[in-house]
């Protein structure tokens, strides 16, 4: 009971104190974009590992301010951190996972799709392993015909979690590279467009 009332008291209070720090964090790099080819208008899939979630949501944010966004999100408790953080930058949570709701968060996301909206996935999430690829991104890519917009970053001096994924916290006033490449893989297999996207994503990755 204890457990369950401070994880629901968490859940008020950490996603605010994380935006906060997001924010302010952000303010303090040196930013310099590499935008691998021509940016898109309109809907995409927006992907990025879940180490990169500390910056990757601000960067889109950022290049797409008006663009409706869904984001799937693990329906585990750093599920629902992550999901009130995204909240704070008009981005609207889809929750489950490839355990957990993986039917009907697939078809709330393709909802999403039919009404205009993007979808943002970590294809190795919610639990790993680190850089893995599940079919998540793929299927809904494939399904609708919408590009990949994948967002990595480099930082120059971070702080690296002992988490599955390593999650990276970029410090103070490091210079950040950020990465922004757009992927079309119409007409390909699922299996060949999941390893085309892996290896692209990990070409730019810490």
């Amino acid at each position: 009971m204890r457990k369950e009332w401070l994880r629901k008291l968490g859940v008020i209070f950490i996603p605010s104190l994380l935006f906060v720090a997001m924010r302010l964090l952000w303010t303090t790099y040196h930013k310099k974009y590499h935008f691998i080819n021509e940016p898109i208008v309109g809907q995409c899939m927006a992907v990025t590992w879940h180490a990169e979630l500390f910056i990757a949501p601000q960067v889109y944010r950022k290049l797409r301010q008006q663009q409706p966004t869904s984001a799937i999100i693990s329906q585990h408790f750093d599920g629902d951190l992550i999901a009130k953080t995204l909240s704070f930058l008009n981005i609207l949570p889809l929750r489950g996972s490839s355990k957990r709701g993986a039917k009907s968060v697939l078809i709330n996301a393709i909802k999403a799709i039919k009404e205009g909206y993007s979808v943002m996935i970590t294809p190795d999430g919610p639990r790993g392993p680190r850089y893995s690829m599940s079919d998540g991104a793929i299927v809904l890519a494939l399904r609708s015909n919408l590009p990949l917009m994948v967002v990595n970053y480099q930082a120059v001096s971070y702080w690296q979690l002992k988490s599955w994924d390593q999650f990276v916290v970029p410090k103070p006033f490091t210079s950040l590279d950020i990465y922004h490449q757009v992927l079309y893989i119409e007409g390909m297999e699922k299996e060949e467009a999941k390893k085309y996207l892996q290896t692209q994503m990990t070409t730019y990755a810490l």
